[in-house]
């Protein structure tokens, strides 16, 4: 049985793989959203990232798919005591911003998708430097005393701004930031490493990465010369023409071989043993993509595997 994490401060304690839910709704259908989230579970599973927004941008989409269908699949198994749900607000195109009132709204319209009573981890996706943190604080604050939210969480934050919001609760007494979601992976230390992971360190913040294969890039499955069918094909092969990017496939190569591993899950490993990491997020679109993603929980590196990474992703 794999061990769970405690999430920063909070008395949440998820998988070491957060399953990411922007594909539910978007290149996953039901059918396929409810098996990897049926399979994800079935393997110790408990902890599924969303947002209101998700996924808003495919076509004829309007936002909330995502919520909507891990709520049905909630309902359909009964079994939302088990799962740990994150979700976001301040991207859907009807609830955009952190205003106070947008931030109250949005969160109704969450649940209501979501078809439950309360989001054991909430985040704020993208913050709007122009919106006083007492305001978004303030309002976060009110949902956790009034039950419909457990935790608070920001995503996309300046560490001049988490500072800020972290003194504010503290000062008011008021709801706290427990966790961080930052941009990080192999090939994108600098989006969190520094500055941010320093604020997040001190204040005793849980972090749970986006990106963490840099949008399929750390499977290995692009390479020169080949051809990938995938949405975000051309994300990740921008990293082929990076000297980082052909150091990072080398090393992840040499150490996956050595533990008869995927390279996704080394890569995963790697992120999940980073000061402060308490789960990376992935999504799988089918039920054949977990394994690898699964995998971090099982596999632990060596220091000189670690530093190997370290060094080439430098």
């Amino acid at each position: 049985m794999t061990s769970l994490r405690k999430l920063g401060s909070s008395d949440l304690e998820v998988f070491p793989l957060a399953l990411g839910g922007n594909v539910f709704g978007w290149t996953a259908d039901e059918a396929a959203s409810f098996a990897v989230l049926d399979a994800y579970t079935a393997a110790g599973g408990n902890f599924v990232d969303t947002a209101d927004a998700y996924s808003a941008w495919a076509d004829g989409n309007s936002g909330g798919e995502s919520e909507t269908l891990i709520g049905k699949w909630l309902k359909a198994r009964g079994n939302r005591a088990d799962v740990v749900i994150a979700t976001k607000v301040s991207q859907h195109p009807e609830y955009p911003g952190l205003s106070a009132a947008n931030i109250k709204a949005a969160a109704d319209a969450s649940l209501r998708r979501l078809g439950t009573d309360h989001i054991d981890l909430y985040y704020t996706h993208f913050d709007q430097p122009e919106v006083p943190v007492e305001e978004i604080i303030g309002a976060l604050d009110e949902l956790v005393k009034a039950g419909k939210v457990r935790h608070i969480a920001a995503s996309n934050i300046s560490a001049e701004r988490l500072r800020a919001s972290l003194d504010f609760s503290e000062r008011e007494g008021l709801a706290r930031y427990v966790a961080l979601q930052p941009h990080y992976n192999l090939v994108s230390r600098d989006t969190y490493e520094g500055e941010l992971r320093d604020t997040a360190q001190r204040a005793g913040l849980a972090a749970v990465p986006y990106y963490a294969l840099a949008s399929g890039f750390l499977t290995g499955k692009y390479r020169p010369g080949a051809a990938v069918d995938s949405p975000r094909a051309g994300k990740a092969a921008q990293y082929l023409q990076t000297e980082r990017g052909q150091r990072v496939l080398a090393a992840l190569d040499e150490i996956a071989q050595a533990h008869d591993a995927p390279m996704a899950t080394v890569a995963l490993a790697w992120l999940a043993a980073q000061p402060t990491v308490a789960a990376p997020i992935a999504s799988a679109r089918t039920v054949e993509q977990l394994p690898a993603l699964l995998g971090v929980a099982e596999l632990t590196l060596t220091e000189a595997e670690l530093g190997r990474l370290t060094e080439a992703s430098a």
